[in-house]
């Protein structure tokens, strides 16, 4: 049993309350163009929810196009924590979470936590943690020697001895074919 002042993402399944009032700001920032940049807004914060887990984190959202996300924490290669000025205001931030993907944008971006950075550090230690995790499956761990790499390097040795039979063996031919 932990105790109720210890963060646990797991409770996190909707976006706070503030982020709905975010979003109110940044439309009556829009000016003129309000209703057309509230309504998505508006969907996004009614579906939005999150999912974390112990092997990666979901987010989904979206009412005519539905969206979700799916990351383990071995596919995470970097973690961005942004705040603008209303969200510091608001006690509000965005984190976002990088794969190898070779995207520019962000895999995943979660907004609407009050614990920002509580989440932020979570985050890198389940990357961390996944990345020296380095069982098998089967319970074995891979960290000690279990032949695995003399296999391969068997393989490739004997691949190498063929491929150099068969330079030989052409050189002796002529190389004419």
């Amino acid at each position: 049993m932990q105790p109720e002042n210890e963060f646990d993402p797991k409770r996190i399944e909707r976006p706070d309350k503030v982020l709905l009032w975010y979003y109110i700001l940044i439309t009556v920032l829009t000016g003129p163009l309000s209703p057309f940049v509230f309504v998505p807004l508006l969907c996004r914060y009614f579906t939005l929810r999150y999912k974390f887990d112990d092997s990666g984190v979901s987010m989904r959202w979206g009412v005519l196009f539905r969206r979700e996300v799916y990351l383990t924490y071995r596919r995470i290669q970097d973690i961005h924590l942004t705040r603008n000025v209303l969200q510091r205001w608001m006690g509000l931030a965005k984190i976002s979470l990088q794969t190898a993907s070779g995207s520019k944008h962000a895999e995943m971006a979660i907004e609407g936590v009050l614990e920002a950075d509580e989440l932020r550090d979570y985050l890198y230690s389940q990357m961390r943690g996944a990345r020296n995790d380095l069982t098998t499956p089967d319970g074995q761990s891979s960290a000690g020697h279990d032949g695995g790499d003399d296999n391969a390097i068997q393989v490739l040795e004997e691949i190498r001895d063929a491929m150099q039979r068969i330079v030989a063996q052409k050189g002796a031919d002529g190389g004419d074919e």
